[in-house]
């Protein structure tokens, strides 16, 4: 793969049209501003990370980390730039230097297809097909259909959301570019492909859309329906990779499921025994305990930034090739790496198992569940008196009478990921008749 190719500012959907600009924005920084202002950006500041939401003590929401993702990200873009420019000066005269703002861009986008209620919500969508009610409806779909439902992946309804809606210049959709959008599809496959983990980066309604990126990128084919990496994907899931771990510590000592002394250890693990002893003396400096926390994580942050970012140029050819296995954090030096290690077993073990995120995990599971069931019978029956009822009160950017059964489907699947955690909660009380609209 070329850098000359790999950095285009082409917008997806308005290949054969060409508007003369007189701004001092990049085309990427258009992308990041597109996202900062769009409705399903906004709506992320009620989707829980981990922890419910909301509470007396502020932790991550999906807006707040997508930020710190994208400031990360901005980080290493910027400096990887640099590194390839040293190296290869002639690219100066490309897009190359802006990659920091491409990956700021993807870093905002990455979590937008995320359902309500964490990660457990992709769940809750796989299961009511592969085991719920869902089940009859494999005999009317495809096998690829089939995949693409029961192996619900937030990543590939993130790209879904990008691209499906464009339907002419002004009729909607992000219009976003080539790279950015290329950068945030971490698994570029089919379901038809799905790891063990059922991980994918495209449904079957947008295969042909991440093709023609694809070929216009001169991102490599690794066989039917399977693509190498974008060469930004790495660095917009090493941003993610650092800020959800780390900031998960953070959160847990806010919220005393881990102690003081607890936390100041995991984070103090990832320097060696010099460097840790001149920011214990600083820490003595510092009498709040929360923002003594605080100097830590930047610190975590800056160094995982620097390895991540010389992982890639170290591997620049292999990844640039497609061969490069495993992500940037797994290539790091051995002392941040073992830390690191051991803050994501303490986070499973301590956090991801308390009793207050399983507890809304359960809550999801059952709302989410339950909305897709009936809006699912709905699209089925739409004749019926109750359906009606259910399909009119959906916002008509839903294709809820799509002629094919498989687009009324996705509707609805559409529909239910982009819900708040609170619109959804609030939607199944009213549907179960446990509350009613004010008076």
């Amino acid at each position: 793969m070329e850098w000359s190719k790999l950095i285009s500012a082409q917008r997806f959907g308005l290949e054969e049209f060409h508007e003369e600009r007189h701004e001092n924005r990049t085309e990427f920084q258009r992308d990041f501003d597109r996202l900062i202002f769009s409705p399903p950006f906004r709506r992320l500041q009620n989707k829980t990370q981990v922890f419910p939401l909301p509470g007396s003590v502020f932790v991550h929401n999906r807006l707040t980390h997508s930020i710190e993702v994208s400031c990360v990200g901005r980080s290493l873009g910027n400096d990887v730039a640099r590194g390839i420019l040293e190296k290869e000066p002639t690219l100066q005269s490309t897009n190359l230097p802006e990659i920091g703002a491409i990956v700021s861009a993807g870093c905002l986008a990455h979590d937008l297809g995320n359902p309500p209620f964490g990660h457990f919500g992709e769940r809750a969508f796989s299961t009511f097909f592969s085991e719920g009610k869902g089940l009859p409806l494999k005999n009317h779909l495809t096998e690829e259909q089939w995949n693409d439902l029961t192996h619900f992946e937030g990543n590939a309804n993130t790209f879904r959301l990008l691209t499906h809606q464009f339907e002419g210049r002004r009729k909607g959709g992000f219009v976003l570019t080539y790279s950015t959008l290329a950068s945030i599809v971490k698994y570029p496959y089919s379901s038809t492909h799905a790891n063990k983990k059922g991980k994918f980066g495209f449904f079957t309604s947008e295969r042909e859309s991440y093709e023609r990126i694809a070929e216009k990128l001169g991102v490599k084919k690794k066989g039917d329906q399977m693509y190498a990496r974008h060469p930004l994907v790495y660095l917009v899931e090493a941003a993610d990779d650092i800020c959800y771990e780390i900031m998960d510590i953070e959160d847990s000592f806010k919220l005393k499921i881990l102690s003081l002394q607890e936390t100041k250890d995991l984070l103090l693990g990832y320097f060696p025994e010099d460097r840790r002893a001149k920011m214990e003396k600083t820490l003595n400096m510092v009498s709040d305990h929360n923002e003594q926390i605080a100097y830590l994580r930047s610190n975590v942050i800056g160094l995982l930034t620097n390895e991540c970012t010389q992982a890639f140029l170290d591997n620049e050819e292999q990844i640039l090739d497609g061969t490069f296995e495993g992500s940037l954090i797994s290539h790091i030096p051995e002392l941040p790496a073992s830390a690191y290690k051991h803050c994501c077993k303490v986070a499973t073990e301590r956090i991801y198992k308390s009793r207050d995120v399983v507890d809304i995990e359960v809550a999801g599971f059952r709302i989410i569940g339950t909305l897709i069931e009936l809006m699912t019978e709905a699209v089925l029956s739409p004749d019926k008196a109750y359906s009606q009822l259910l399909i009119n009160r959906v916002s008509s950017q839903y294709n809820m009478k799509s002629p094919a059964l498989f687009d009324r489907i996705q509707a609805v699947l559409d529909y239910v990921s982009g819900m708040t955690d609170v619109f959804a909660l609030d939607l199944y009380r009213k549907l179960n008749g446990n509350s009613l609209p004010a008076v």
